[in-house]
Parts: structure tokens; C-alpha cells; sequence
């Protein structure tokens, strides 16, 4: 599915919220990293309202980069799931991977998901090997993302890790609505529930050295509970998404999903 006979282009975004400290060596990285992999690329990062040095430090990369960067930039912050739907949205190539600004994965290991995106894979998920983060995060993280692993039947080892490469005409088929950081659970329902062949890979997951989560403190943990439930009511209980994909791969000629 979704095969090219040559060598696919790629869309790298990064959304980016409050990163001056880390977004430039991310820029960087995937330059360097994209142009080993396609002739073909371009680097977008998602300025979600930042209000750090982090819209002056984009507009100098793609200064630098003219040909490569694009910026788009929010006068308002439009949430985690607001950042990547205009990532996605925004994307021109064939092939579009993100991960987050932070730095807390490596844009070089994007090559390992490349190399894993054969004629038979429509997405490849990273895993995280071991997660590099404080022991309540890691003990938060774990018990969201069992429970929402039952809740949602989903098969993926690793839910919440933001560290993606997928064939951009999946979202002629999928459409994702979030805003808030269920948009990564909306996502895998949704794909899974597209019949869309996922490949998994391991990378590494390295401590924040700027900045602060914006996930973890209990407003944004409880707001965050009752999105799930939303979720799961829409997409589990009521199914109100399953018709629209199957009529959009309909009209693609796509087989339905199993």
C-alpha cells in the first residue's frame, strides 16, 4: 500500500512549545539525518505560541536552511493535539515522521524507522527502551498506558511514544480531532480500527535538560482523565468514527480493514 518505485520524500516537523534550549541542535539533527535518507525533504517546526526565544531562534534555522525549514508559527497555543494536526496538516511529502522539541529523543534514529517502513508497512511506531524520566512519571506513564492499552484493545507496545513515521496519505483516511495529548491515543485507535500495518522499533529516550512537561501536574492529569473518557466513549462505545473511514478508503479503492 502507498508505495512509490523510487526513493519516498520525507516531512520531519517538530511541535515545539517554550524549546529555545533544544529546538536548534533538533533542526540540525534532522537536516543532517533527512538528507542521508531522500533527496526529496523539508523540516517543519510547529511554534505552538512559545513564548520563550524559541520563535526568534526558528525564524534564524530557516534562514540558515532556506531551502529545507519551514516555520509556522501560532499566535495562540493551540494544545499538544492543536501543534500536530498543523504538523500534519502543513506536510507535503510522501513520508512524514515527528517527535517532540524537547530533545528527549534523537532525530538521528530516525533512519531506523525508515529502514523499517518496507512495501508492507503503513506506519512504524518507536518504542521506548527505557524511559529517562523522573519515578513518578514513570509510574504515572506506566499506569496510563495499561489502562488505556485494555480500555482502547490496542496492540502497539508503546502508546505515548511521540516518536513516529507514517505514509501521509493515512490521513486520507483518518481524520484526528484532539487538541489536548489524547490526539497520540485518538491516533493509534484510529489507525489500528483503519486496518492500517504497523512495524515497531526500539529507540532511546534521554533525560529533559530544559524546560519543564507540560503534562505532568494534576490539573493536566485530571483534564487528561476525562479526555480519555470522552475518547473512549466515541471511539470504543459508539464507534462514530469507523463509517467515515470506511467510505474515505472506499473512494481511495483501499481494501476495508479486517
Amino acid at each position: 500500500m502507498f508505495v512509490s518505485p523510487t526513493t519516498p520524500s520525507l516531512s520531519v516537523f517538530f511541535p515545539a512549545y517554550n524549546d529555545a534550549g533544544t529546538i536548534a541542535s533538533l533542526v540540525i539533527s534532522a537536516v543532517k539525518t533527512a538528507a542521508t535518507l531522500t533527496d526529496d525533504y523539508e523540516v517543519l517546526v510547529i511554534n505552538d505560541g512559545s513564548r520563550d526565544d524559541t520563535a526568534t531562534t526558528l525564524d534564524e534555522l530557516a534562514r540558515v536552511y532556506p531551502q529545507h525549514v519551514r516555520i509556522i508559527h501560532h499566535t495562540v497555543n493551540r494544545g499538544y493535539g492543536g501543534a500536530l494536526r498543523s504538523g500534519f496538516e502543513h506536510a507535503r511529502k510522501d513520508l512524514v515522521f515527528y517527535t517532540d522539541g524537547d530533545a528527549q529523543y534523537d532525530p538521528a534514529e530516525m533512519t531506523m524507522l525508515w529502514t523499517h517502513m518496507t512495501p508492507h508497512v503503513d506506519w512504524v511506531n518507536g518504542w521506548k527502551i527505557s524511559r529517562s524520566d523522573p519515578w513518578h512519571r514513570i509510574v504515572i506513564g506506566r499506569l496510563y498506558h495499561h489502562t488505556v492499552k485494555r480500555l482502547f484493545g490496542l496492540q502497539v507496545r508503546d502508546i505515548d511514544c511521540d516518536f513516529r513515521l507514517m505514509r501521509r496519505r493515512i490521513f486520507d483516511v483518518v481524520q484526528l480531532e484532539k487538541s489536548s495529548g489524547v490526539i497520540c491515543l485518538e491516533m493509534m485507535k484510529k489507525f489500528q480500527d483503519a486496518g492500517f500495518r504497523v512495524a515497531e522499533v526500539p529507540v532511546h529516550h534521554y533525560h529533559r535538560m530544559h524546560g519543564q512537561s507540560q503534562f505532568f501536574n494534576m490539573p493536566r492529569v485530571a483534564r487528561t482523565l476525562v479526555d480519555v473518557m470522552k475518547l473512549w466513549w466515541a471511539l470504543v462505545i459508539r464507534r462514530e468514527h469507523l463509517s467515515g473511514q470506511r467510505a474515505r478508503a472506499a473512494a481511495l479503492g483501499m481494501p476495508p480493514a479486517a
